[in-house]
């Protein structure tokens, strides 16, 4: 196929880097690559694809000529720019939350309902969060099987969800707390935290905090209730009744969940496995010592699954683990199956 235009804002960001770097391994027909970032990054040169690109700003006309724009930026600036480079004749990738429960914007996993990239009234496609993104990949074909009624949902989110201040964030803590600790045993008997941070409220070395995202209403994190809402959108079912606790963890990079699930009909473990055997974007890890975490999941493309168990308080009811690379997976190896799939090359 012939090459094409792209362009990239937030290109200097975690998942920006991680975008270039799944563009050249794909070996997406790049033409032309137009990389965007803040203004102190002007100028500054990424390696893509054996070479360089520099570093522009968002200004009038940026986006002239371009054929595809992938965004991951904050939502503020993606309100402001994403429908500017649909204007300009290109088709938008939107990896932030801006546009996700839009409904005329699709909303999209890869393997679960490219069909709806077939129509964007608007040029616009949104890629989920990435929290709902790794369980919903692994959800998807067990839905279509006996369609899921009730999901309740614990999230082990890793500070990289939370950019490159999280990840300094949990770097810093941890050296701080060389030597120190002992003193975690006692941690709760102190009149301040051992070790402050910016990004969270408490520490996050050597802690977990049941609090991802902001509080919004009914006492439930944004986190928790873009699970909520995207879940039924990519799914296409409103009447999935699911209850969610996002927690942060002390882990660099991947997320993981455990699923509680019931079905509209009993389902088996045995069945369970079988769909999940032959799932696309899922890699099962079943039986003996097998036991998916975060770090397995860091660096590939694949969620993975494991303790698939039946629910002993509720027959026909399963157990589920869930673990994934939030910066792959969970958002730009998705953004770019999705601009493979706008492109033809899917």
């Amino acid at each position: 196929m012939s090459g094409v235009r792209v362009g990239l804002m937030g290109a200097t960001g975690l998942v920006g880097t991680e975008m270039l770097r799944i563009l050249a391994e794909r070996s997406f027909p790049v033409e032309e690559l137009r990389a965007f970032a803040s203004p102190r990054s002007e100028g500054r040169r990424l390696p893509f694809a054996g070479g360089e690109v520099v570093c522009q700003v968002l200004r009038d006309g940026c986006f002239d000529g371009l054929d595809l724009v992938i965004v991951d930026v904050d939502d503020p600036i993606a309100l402001e720019w994403a429908p500017k480079a649909a204007a300009a004749g290109a088709r938008v990738v939107d990896n932030s939350a801006a546009f996700r429960m839009e409904p005329d914007v699709p909303l999209v996993v890869a393997e679960v309902n490219p069909e709806d990239l077939r129509e964007l009234p608007r040029n616009i496609a949104s890629c989920p969060n990435c929290t709902t993104m790794i369980p919903v990949t692994a959800l998807a074909p067990l839905h279509r099987a006996a369609r899921i009624d009730r999901l309740v949902v614990s999230s082990y989110q890793s500070v990289s969800g939370a950019g490159q201040a999280g990840m300094r964030e949990l770097e810093a803590q941890w050296s701080k707390l060389d030597g120190r600790a002992d003193e975690l045993a006692r941690a709760g008997a102190r009149e301040a935290p051992i070790v402050e941070g910016e990004v969270w409220p408490k520490p996050i070395a050597g802690n977990v905090i049941p609090l991802a995202g902001s509080l919004k209403e009914a006492g439930y994190t944004s986190e928790e209730w873009k699970m909520v809402r995207e879940t039924r959108k990519i799914l296409h079912d409103d009447d999935i009744r699911c209850s969610v606790t996002c927690v942060r963890v002390p882990v660099y990079v991947g997320h993981a969940v455990t699923v509680n699930v019931r079905f509209h009909r009993p389902m088996g473990r045995a069945e369970a496995v079988e769909l999940l055997a032959g799932a696309p974007g899922v890699a099962l890890v079943d039986g003996g010592d097998g036991i998916p975490t975060p770090q397995d999941a860091a660096g590939i493309d694949p969620v993975l699954v494991g303790r698939v168990r039946e629910d002993l308080s509720e027959p026909g009811s399963l157990e589920l683990w869930i673990t994934g690379d939030n910066l792959r997976k969970g958002a730009a190896l998705n953004a770019v199956q999705m601009a493979e799939i706008l492109v033809g090359r899917a």
